[in-house]
């Protein structure tokens, strides 16, 4: 599992790479350079603290294809958001071609900064639900069950909440404004999603519905 781990997060950092610096047409890119950097000391290390404290989990999270019980709405979801993804590191890229994404060093280590944030809550996430599953589904074969601790005290989805962070992060730390135009639509699809995993648990979940009447906040505490 450690050996397909690194590789995944291998192949991750070049394909990251190689769309950044080929739609840049240039590799002289400080920001994009510590990003990469940055990822390849952040994956590996937060897929090795997983493989001790939940290998259960990580063993679930490392699994990307469909699943038995995944509403088709989440894989659809899954597909459009891929694509998206895609598009935003390519603009991102093309930002940098024509003029952009050259940040000076407050940028670079502010967007760092919301990169570690970012991953140090998605692992209090995990560390709180041994169900947080890459895909929307009931997990009755590992005897899911509502969590309510942790951050889920504050907000229904605090994955998505945290990864957030990530996608305004990462344009901070190219210095991509065009980057940080995605933020919206990326906010609404992740609120999309929301939708699609409310009603997956309530229908199939035992206790969700009161977990959910206890917990008023989706996204954000105090908003929404």
């Amino acid at each position: 599992m450690i050996a397909k781990l690194l590789l995944q997060n291998t192949a991750f950092l070049v394909a990251m790479a190689a769309v950044l610096f080929v739609s840049a047409g240039t590799l002289h890119w400080p920001g994009a350079w510590a990003f990469l950097i940055a990822s390849a000391v952040i994956g590996p290390a937060s897929g090795l603290w997983l493989a001790r404290v939940d290998p259960g989990l990580l063993a679930e999270r490392m699994r990307f294809t469909a699943r038995e019980g995944q509403p088709s709405s989440d894989k659809w979801f899954m597909l459009v958001f891929g694509v998206v993804a895609f598009l935003w590191s390519v603009v991102m890229g093309l930002d940098r071609r024509h003029g952009g994404g050259d940040a000076g060093i407050v940028p670079i280590v502010l967007g760092l900064a919301m990169y570690v944030l970012s991953t140090v809550l998605i692992m209090w996430v995990f560390r709180t639900n041994s169900f947080a599953s890459p895909v929307v589904k009931v997990q009755a074969e590992r005897h899911h069950q509502v969590i309510s601790s942790g951050p889920y005290a504050l907000v229904r989805h605090p994955m998505y909440a945290s990864v957030m962070l990530f996608f305004i992060g990462v344009p901070v730390q190219l210095g991509s404004w065009w980057g940080l135009a995605f933020v919206p639509l990326f906010f609404a699809l992740f609120a999309f999603r929301t939708g699609i995993e409310e009603r997956t648990l309530r229908a199939g979940l035992a206790g969700y519905a009161d977990y959910a009447a206890r917990v008023r906040y989706r996204l954000i505490p105090g908003l929404w």
